[in-house]
């Protein structure tokens, strides 16, 4: 069976994010966040997420420069413990922004954390990392990787038997946001939201899950 989750990057970076993530979860096939949890639109998102229980959210934790893994594993325990402030719940999964856990000199602070809360962490969990769902590369817009007919392309070529993670950046553009990825967050979004979509996952026979469902296994 293929089963996919579809998780929004950066919950709780802007209020015009957050609105763009919820309308992708109600109106689309978003089915989970990761959510920063020191950005301008952060506590709206914790308070939102409640009222949307079926959202899986996860900790997208943002550091700066790779830190040695003592001082990042602090961090990312910190975030943590900001995340079940704002939520009151523990996070769904772990993973960072732009993939920063990836780093060697950081993986043992994440994989820590995440193994002594038992929380899945990107990459490292058993799901399909896919990141190709994305309409910019060297400083240049490519909406046709983020419309209807890219996202089929993926479906047809990645998703594989098991669990699979599209990653995605719906939302809509505001002040608070401080993102160079801006004109392709509300194409992203269409396409999330085309009734098209979810008719072809069906026929697909591909699940939509969360990473409670891997916590589960």
């Amino acid at each position: 069976m293929k089963s996919l989750i579809v998780n929004a990057d950066d919950f709780g970076a802007s209020c015009g994010i957050n609105r763009g993530v919820i309308e992708a979860h109600r109106n689309g096939i978003l089915t989970s966040a990761s959510m920063m949890v020191d950005a301008a639109g952060s506590a709206e998102a914790g308070r939102i997420s409640a009222r949307h229980p079926d959202l899986g959210v996860g900790l997208h934790v943002v550091i700066g420069s790779p830190a040695d893994a003592p001082e990042a594993e602090a961090e990312v325990e910190r975030q943590l413990e900001r995340f079940t402030e704002l939520t009151g719940r523990l996070p769904t999964h772990v993973d960072a922004h732009h993939n920063v856990h990836g780093d060697a000199r950081v993986l043992p602070a994440f994989l820590s954390v995440a193994e002594r809360h038992e929380l899945p962490l990107r990459g490292h969990c058993g799901v399909r990392h896919i990141a190709t769902f994305y309409g910019q590369w060297d400083g240049e817009s490519h909406p046709e990787h983020v419309s209807p007919s890219g996202f089929a392309r993926i479906v047809a070529t990645e998703v594989e038997d098991g669990f699979n993670e599209l990653c995605c950046h719906p939302g809509y553009v505001d002040d608070e946001l401080v993102s160079s990825y801006t004109a392709e967050r509300p194409a992203e979004l269409a396409t999330l939201c085309d009734p098209g979509i979810a008719a072809l996952l069906s026929e697909r026979a591909i699940r939509l899950a969360t990473f409670r469902d891997v916590s589960r296994r």
